[in-house]
């Protein structure tokens, strides 16, 4: 576990350095939901959207991937148990292979 702790330190640094335009966050969502690059419920889209740019937390104001990200993981949080799981653990390989 250790092994790993490092990397995702740097790895959540980097996303809270990454800027992202409104238009690349909205292809993000987009890319995600309508050409189901991300295998969840579509559902969700309005959700995330909503909660990236009208976050809820002052911590996820700016514009960035990991305020995206955590736009992701909190609409995931109305799915099943499993399927949050599923969700979750694909999310990071899915934003790092937008960028």
């Amino acid at each position: 576990m250790q092994r790993n702790f490092t990397p995702m330190v740097e790895a959540v640094e980097r996303w809270r350095d990454d800027q992202l335009s409104d238009v690349t966050a909205k292809l993000i969502i987009y890319r995600a939901f309508v050409e189901a690059g991300l295998d969840v419920s579509r559902y969700l889209d309005r959700k995330v959207h909503s909660l990236y740019f009208n976050p809820q937390h002052e911590d996820f104001q700016p514009r960035t991937m990991w305020s995206l990200s955590n736009a992701f993981t909190s609409a995931f949080k109305e799915l099943e148990p499993v399927p949050q799981y599923y969700a979750t653990a694909k999310l990071a390989g899915f934003l790092n292979g937008m960028k």
